[in-house]
């Protein structure tokens, strides 16, 4: 194993690490709305809004599983702009962290738990992500265009079904919804390619099963 090979494993070691088992830290405050006094979320609305965002908290830690291996895999292959992919899913990745933290705090305003299956939903996610990555830049950024765009509709279904008068977690998804958009665009102008049609139902049907479940424990 060279050099390289031993940093990029050490690199996804720590990323799962700190994913799984540290408390996440956001690099920029989210555009929250502020509570007012008298805003009052009754036990229902409290256990709909922690539900899903328990959903969102398991889409933020396979985030973080998807762009650190699809960016290992980048910096393995003989592609001659590996680097700069890379450091495009890095950077993506980066922003996604402050998603993690976002709904991880919210969750715990809300007297929620996250999921009790995230070294398994990470690790599910890995494996994905590296084989995607393996297959080339477009394939790879063709995930992520995909990934992007299937997550953006599932949050946009999140602001139906959040109770109206949390706007902590509205705000959250809200802001969620734009960077998920500007991943999705950034992919595509850096030469993504269209997966096929199966790919794409496959694809959703494994994010409905994750979904379904988180939404439990």
């Amino acid at each position: 194993m060279t050099a390289k090979s031993m940093d990029s494993l050490l690199v996804a070691a720590d990323t799962a690490l700190r994913t799984l088992f540290a408390r996440p830290r956001a690099t920029r405050p989210c555009n929250t709305v502020a509570e007012s006094p008298h805003t009052h979320l009754s036990a229902e609305d409290k256990a709909t809004s922690g539900a899903l965002m328990r959903v969102n908290h398991v889409g933020e830690v396979c985030a973080q599983a998807l762009y650190t291996a699809q960016a290992m895999a980048a910096r393995s292959s003989t592609h001659p702009q590996r680097e700069r992919l890379a450091q495009q899913l890095e950077a993506a990745g980066r922003e996604e962290t402050d998603h993690l933290a976002w709904t991880r705090d919210r969750l715990d305003e809300l007297d929620a738990h996250p999921s009790i299956l995230n070294p398994l939903w990470y690790a599910g996610a890995f494996g994905i992500g590296l084989l995607a990555g393996r297959m080339g830049p477009g394939v790879s950024l063709g995930f992520v265009v995909e990934t992007e765009r299937q997550v953006e509709d599932h949050l946009a279904s999140h602001m139906d079904r959040l109770p109206i008068s949390d706007h902590a977690s509205r705000a959250i998804v809200a802001q969620m919804q734009a960077d998920e958009a500007r991943h999705a665009r950034e992919a595509q102008h850096a030469g993504a390619m269209e997966l096929p049609l199966p790919v794409k139902l496959l694809m959703k049907t494994a994010a409905k099963v994750m979904t379904t479940v988180a939404h439990r424990i």
